[in-house]
């Protein structure tokens, strides 16, 4: 399928096709056991994604969510000079559920949501190297091969994207505080995508997050010159013992100032 390529293009090569696979998964299984399908398609694509990081990249380690807890505990992995940091799904429940108001498209066809993704990231000596974020369902990769050019950013009220089921209630005040509507949108790629691709103009989340949540659309972020960082203005770390990486900002540049100011006079 693939030859040797260089790391940005491999990261979107196999983040474009972990999602097609998992296109092909919904579209066997369909929606009626939302467990068995999100099940099949974590194994599927964490598989797949192992299978060819080992082959094409054996000299690398692997920082998989889908990775037993022995293997996130790997020592050689913090010794390592290049650890590819891999959500082989973002955003199961997004995966897993029709679309609302839509249960059909018009052949039939049950139509899922769109609002998840596949993360490929590379980490290499100390910061993040390359990345892709695959959002299968809406037809695009989104690659620091080719970084997205940001939006322009047209001053007034803009968007921040939340959780759909659990919005931090800080995030709710800051918005109240900064002048901005709250968009819920699935999971942690796709609203970072979407601050890149204009449908939102920031991401804020500080209810606890992972590596792999945020390792490859971090990197995207950041080649496309968007700010990226934790909410208190420190830099994003990626390959640590403890993977955990509770929260994020992420933003077109011009708004960064102003949340991280807002954040910080509501956690004073």
């Amino acid at each position: 399928m693939m030859t040797i390529r260089d790391d940005h293009a491999l990261a979107a090569d196999l983040a474009t096709e972990a999602g097609e696979r998992l296109l092909r998964i919904r579209e066997r299984l369909g929606f009626d056991d939302s467990r068995a399908l999100r099940d099949e398609g974590d194994r599927a694509s964490h598989v797949f994604l192992m299978e060819a990081l080992g082959r094409l990249r054996p000299s690398d380690s692997i920082l998989s969510e889908e990775a037993t807890r022995e293997e996130r505990l790997d020592p050689r992995r913090l010794s390592a000079d290049r650890v590819w940091i891999v959500d082989p799904l973002d955003g199961t429940r997004e995966f897993s559920e029709r679309r609302a108001g839509q249960d059909a498209a018009v052949d039939g066809t049950p139509e899922g949501r769109s609002d998840w993704a596949v993360h490929v990231a590379l980490w290499e000596r100390g910061r993040l190297a390359a990345g892709a974020v695959a959002l299968p369902a809406q037809g695009r990769t989104l690659s620091t091969a080719e970084p997205p050019t940001l939006p322009a950013f047209d001053k007034g009220r803009f968007r921040i994207a939340v959780s759909r089921s659990r919005p931090p209630e800080f995030v709710q005040k800051l918005a109240y505080l900064v002048g901005a509507d709250l968009v819920p949108i699935g999971s942690a790629g796709a609203k970072i995508a979407a601050v890149l691709t204009g449908d939102v103009e920031a991401y804020v989340h500080a209810g606890g997050q992972y590596e792999w949540d945020s390792a490859a659309p971090a990197a995207v972020a950041l080649a496309a010159g968007a700010h990226a960082s934790r909410i208190d203005g420190s830099e994003l770390t990626y390959n640590q013992a403890d993977p955990s990486l509770p929260d994020i900002l992420v933003s077109l540049p011009e708004l960064a100032t102003s949340l991280l100011a807002g954040i910080r006079d509501l956690h004073r």
